[in-house]
């Protein structure tokens, strides 16, 4: 199971939150700011092993990812929201098409399908403020999954500021 640490924890920097692997951190996520609702921004930088990856809001509907090198225009993960009422998304990551399908309302979880195949399912760790985890199936890239993190934690955030509005 992944879990998106807390900022600054596991010997990372203020501001970077770590990828945790059964309390290892695979992958770090910086954003301009995480604590702040009112200025957060939905794009991020991840360190993923020796790769850098740019992900950001590509559009109204759409969240994308691509490698920090490659041209602004790259998209290498995409999250493309189908419907707003229903909160139905479909992703591609790396030429493969997912499924998302919302698993419960009240904790914002999702679960994620490609060929009839599961891939991952996220859930939140507990306490007064729940991050994201996901539990995934053999072969789902590392990046992949740091993607779909991202895209819960951005989905999260969202939820957080309808409610406050």
């Amino acid at each position: 199971m992944l879990e998106l640490g807390k900022s600054g924890s596991h010997g990372t920097e203020r501001g970077v939150v770590p990828v945790l692997s059964d309390g290892a951190v695979v992958a770090t996520l910086r954003a301009a700011t995480w604590k702040e609702a009112a200025n957060w921004k939905e794009a991020a930088t991840a360190e993923v092993g020796d790769r850098h990856w740019a992900f950001q809001r590509g559009g109204s509907r759409e969240l994308v990812g691509r490698w920090a090198q490659e041209p602004a225009d790259s998209v290498r993960l995409r999250a493309h929201q189908v419907s707003v009422w229903k909160d139905s998304w479909t992703m591609e990551l790396d030429g493969l098409t997912v499924d998302v399908a919302r698993t419960s309302v009240w904790k914002g979880t999702h679960r994620y399908d490609s060929g009839g195949r599961r891939l991952a399912e996220s859930g939140t760790t507990g306490g007064w403020k729940p991050r994201p985890t996901l539990t995934t199936e053999p072969g789902l890239p590392l990046d992949s999954a740091v993607f779909l993190l991202w895209f819960e934690f951005v989905l999260g955030r969202r939820r957080i500021a309808a409610a406050a509005s």
